[in-house]
């Protein structure tokens, strides 16, 4: 038997340690490829409740060992952020934040430091209730999400090695269950010109006058892309736009715009490109569409290129890790959960989109905070979640053995 209420009362009672802990984090500023002071201040916690091994990869993603039972179980938090955008328009300082009884700000509090925060003291609560079972928890704080959603999870499978049964994503669901989204890629269009003088325009070829045609059919474009019934319609819009010319007196000789492309269910890479090279407009400009590439440094130095395609995913409702997670809440809170997905995308893209490792989402705080100025989480869903992060191993276990 799971001891529920033991849980729920060890978790009510590290609360203020795990306040205190986000706080830390959130005030350690740790956008994409400058981690390393959150990584270690995150070492530095492990260490101190417990966790039986604390290893930093070469890519610099933190991970946690507790156990050494059969079944290798992980929970992921990405622990880069954002920036802060315009200060102005913050109430507190983003990284020295403010709490009251209820509610903790600061830069990465929902996205995506508490999930870490409560994933730490659920190790602590499996160590004092002597949890253990036949399982080896793995909590990862992992790098470049932000940047490159599910880059950290290629290394780890492919360079680290391990392959977990499945994966707990603790982003903001509102501690509630999801089990999918959408994937995304980055879409690149060039459009060719040709320069001249300002002053006689007809003597060029001006590539912005060739894009402006292929930035309304990618508008009605988007109007009727895939729909799926639980994950919702693919999506497109134009977030950058660039152009080239020898001056501000030229014709510009080029001009290549970003396209954020969310996928349904159903849509890939390979489609999403073809239906812009279909565009009469695209084929009449001669543009090219591509792909774009990933290859920042991490902040060890660690290059691990990749394409920016982050693949759609859904786990089924009566998969055996949907099934313990439900299970688990219901055990702790007697009440069932609501059962969803997010709109946005998570390191799942790789885990389970590339590869096929099952995972399912259970987290802290709210997507809506998500990058938004006053970023905030909650006390009680910071508990809420360590909770759950402490009960769902053996409720795997169970459940796998009936």
């Amino acid at each position: 038997m799971i001891p529920f209420e033991k849980i729920l009362e060890k978790a009510e009672m590290y609360k203020s340690d795990i306040t205190k802990f986000l706080r830390d984090m959130i005030a350690i500023p740790s956008e994409s490829c400058e981690e390393e002071g959150v990584i270690r201040r995150i070492s530095e916690e492990m260490h101190k409740v417990g966790f039986d091994e604390v290893t930093i990869d070469p890519m610099g993603n933190i991970i946690g060992r507790i156990g050494h039972g059969s079944h290798v179980i992980a929970m992921d938090a990405h622990i880069d952020t954002v920036g802060i955008g315009e200060k102005a328009n913050w109430n507190v300082d983003p990284y020295q934040g403010k709490e009251d009884e209820e509610t903790i700000w600061g830069r990465g509090g929902s996205d995506q430091e508490g999930g870490m925060a409560s994933m730490v003291y659920a190790g602590k609560i499996i160590k004092d209730l002597h949890l253990e079972g036949d399982y080896t928890l793995l909590v990862t704080g992992t790098v470049q999400e932000e940047d490159c959603d599910g880059l950290c999870w290629q290394y780890i499978l492919e360079e680290d090695k391990i392959k977990p049964e499945f994966v707990v994503i603790t982003e903001p669901t509102s501690c509630r269950i999801y089990r999918g989204h959408r994937g995304r890629m980055e879409i690149k269009v060039s459009v060719p010109g040709i320069s001249c003088h300002g002053s006689a325009p007809e003597r060029g070829d001006n590539a912005i006058f060739k894009m402006a045609p292929i930035l309304l059919e990618l508008q009605e474009l988007h109007q009727r892309l895939k729909f799926d019934p639980f994950l919702g319609k693919g999506s497109l819009t134009v977030s950058e736009i660039f152009s080239s010319s020898p001056s501000r007196c030229a014709v510009a000789d080029g001009c290549w715009i970003s396209i954020d492309r969310r996928l349904t269910a159903g849509e890939t890479y390979l489609s999403a490109i073809a239906e812009i090279e279909k565009l009469p407009s695209v084929q009449k400009a001669k543009a090219k569409v591509t792909m774009y590439d990933y290859s920042r440094p991490s902040w060890t130095g660690l290059v691990y290129p990749t394409q920016s395609y982050f693949p759609t995913w859904v786990l089924p409702e009566a998969h055996d890790v949907t099934q313990a997670t439900v299970s688990a809440y219901e055990g702790l809170f007697q009440e069932k959960p609501v059962v969803d997905k997010w709109t946005f995308s998570t390191n799942a893209v790789s885990i389970m989109g590339r590869y096929g490792v099952p995972c399912i989402g259970f987290g802290p705080g709210h997507e809506e905070e998500a990058h938004a100025p006053n970023e905030r989480t909650f006390k009680s869903e910071l508990v809420k979640a360590a909770a759950m992060y402490a009960a769902i191993p053996l409720s795997y276990v169970a459940t796998i053995r009936k």
